[in-house]
C-alpha cells in the first residue's frame, strides 16, 4: 500500500531513501567490484602459479570459496590487496613489545636451529625472520612471473616501491602481500580488547574472534617511517581483517559498511587519499561499541548510525587522529598531510550536513 509522503514519519522516510540508495547505488558498486575481482583474480592466480613453479615455498593461497576469494581485500573499486599465506611459522616466537605500534617481530625460538626453518636464508644475524628480505625475494619472483605468465600483455609490475604491486589492464592495482596466519593467539598490544562492562561484543563472539587470531603482513608500515630502528625492515604488520569481518556480522552492520563505502567512493575520494574504506570500517566498529544493543542495529536505525559515523569522522579529521580499533596507539591518519585532512573534514561536513538536513539528499548523493 502506498502511503502519502506527509504521513510517513521522518524515520520511515529515511529508511525508504536508504533502501532505495542501497538497491541502486550500493548494489551497482557491489556488482562492479565483484566483476573486477573475477577479472583481476584470474590474472593474479596465473602470476602466482608461475611464482610457485620457480619457488615452491610461495604457494598460492588465493582460492575461491562460495563466490569469495580467500585473502582478498577490496581497498577501493580499482585497488585490491591479496594476502599470500606462507607455511611453517612454527619455529618462530611472536614478539610484540609495543616498540613499533602496529608491528611485531618473529624471532627464532630458543634452542631452534636456523636450518630447521623453511625460510633459513631470510633470518637475520640476531635471529629475526625479516619481512623485508622475504618480500624482496618475492618481488623478484613476481617480476619474472609477469614476463612469463599468459597474461603478460596486460600485467605490469609497479616500480619505485618495495611493495609487490601489479597494474592490471592499466586500470587496476593489486598489491600481493606475503603473510603468516596467527591462529589461537592474541597480541599483547590488543590485550585491552574488549572494553569491559559493555554488552557488545558478546563473550562467545569475543572467544571466536580471539581464536581466529590475526595475520602478520610483510609490507611497509607508516608507523615505522622515519624511525631509524634496526628492526624496521624486519618487522611484520599486524592485520585483523578476519576479526573485524566477524564482528560486523548481524543486524544492519554489513549493510551500513557497504553504504559508507559507497558514499566514501562517491564523495570522499580525495587527493592524498585522506579517507579510506578502512577508516569507515574502523569508525563503524567504534559505533558498535557506542550502540552495543542489537535493537540499535535494526534496519530502522541505519540512518542514525550512518549520521553518527560521519560526525565521528569529522571529529577525527579535525583532531587529525583516527586510532586503530584493536591497536589504539596506532594512528590511521599517520603520514597523511594536514591540508588533505582539513580538506576532507570540509567535504565530510558538507556531506553530513546534506544527510542531516535534507531528507531526500540520498537521491542526488
Amino acid at each position: 500500500m502506498l502511503v502519502p509522503s506527509d504521513m510517513m514519519t521522518a524515520q520511515s522516510k529515511m529508511m525508504y531513501q536508504l533502501n532505495k540508495y542501497y538497491g541502486e547505488r550500493v548494489h551497482a558498486r557491489k556488482a562492479l567490484v565483484a566483476k573486477t575481482i573475477r577479472e583481476v583474480c584470474k590474472v593474479v592466480q596465473d602470476v602466482l602459479k608461475e611464482v610457485e613453479v620457480q619457488e615452491p615455498r610461495f604457494i598460492s593461497s588465493l582460492t575461491e570459496c562460495n563466490g569469495r576469494y580467500e585473502g582478498l581485500d577490496v581497498v577501493s573499486p580499482n585497488e585490491f590487496e591479496v594476502v599470500l599465506y606462507l607455511n611453517q611459522m612454527g619455529v618462530f616466537n611472536f614478539v610484540d613489545d609495543g616498540t613499533l605500534p602496529g608491528c611485531a617481530v618473529l624471532k627464532l625460538s630458543d634452542g631452534r636451529k636456523r636450518s630447521m626453518s623453511l625460510w633459513v636464508e631470510f633470518i637475520t644475524a640476531s635471529g629475526y625472520l625479516s619481512a623485508r628480505k622475504i618480500r624482496s625475494r618475492f618481488q623478484t619472483l613476481v617480476a619474472q612471473a609477469c614476463d612469463k605468465c599468459s597474461y603478460r600483455d596486460s600485467v605490469k609490475m609497479i616500480a619505485d616501491t618495495t611493495e609487490v604491486k601489479l597494474r592490471i589492464r592499466e586500470r587496476y592495482v593489486v598489491q600481493i602481500t606475503p603473510a603468516f596466519k596467527c591462529s589461537g593467539v592474541w597480541p599483547r598490544s590488543a590485550a585491552h580488547w574488549p572494553i569491559p562492562h559493555i554488552p557488545w561484543p558478546h563473550p562467545n563472539l569475543v572467544a571466536e574472534v580471539k581464536t581466529e587470531g590475526f595475520d602478520l603482513l610483510s609490507k611497509e608500515c607508516v608507523a615505522m617511517q622515519g624511525k631509524q630502528s634496526a628492526m624496521e625492515g624486519d618487522a611484520w604488520v599486524l592485520s585483523f581483517t578476519e576479526a573485524e569481518n566477524r564482528l560486523l556480522q548481524g543486524g544492519c552492520r554489513r549493510k551500513c559498511l557497504s553504504t559508507l563505502k559507497t558514499l566514501r567512493d562517491r564523495h570522499l575520494d580525495l587527493p592524498g587519499n585522506p579517507v579510506t574504506s578502512y577508516h569507515m570500517k574502523t569508525l563503524l566498529l567504534y559505533e558498535c561499541e557506542k550502540h552495543p544493543r542489537e535493537i540499535e542495529w535494526d534496519e530502522s536505525c541505519l540512518g542514525d548510525r550512518i549520521n553518527g559515523i560521519f560526525l565521528q569522522l569529522i571529529s577525527c579529521l579535525q583532531c587529525r587522529r583516527c586510532p586503530h580499533y584493536f591497536l589504539p596507539n596506532l594512528d590511521l591518519f599517520k603520514g597523511k598531510s594536514p591540508s588533505s585532512l582539513e580538506n576532507a573534514a570540509k567535504q565530510a561536513w558538507r556531506l553530513t550536513r546534506e544527510l542531516l538536513t535534507n531528507s531526500r539528499s540520498l537521491e542526488k548523493l
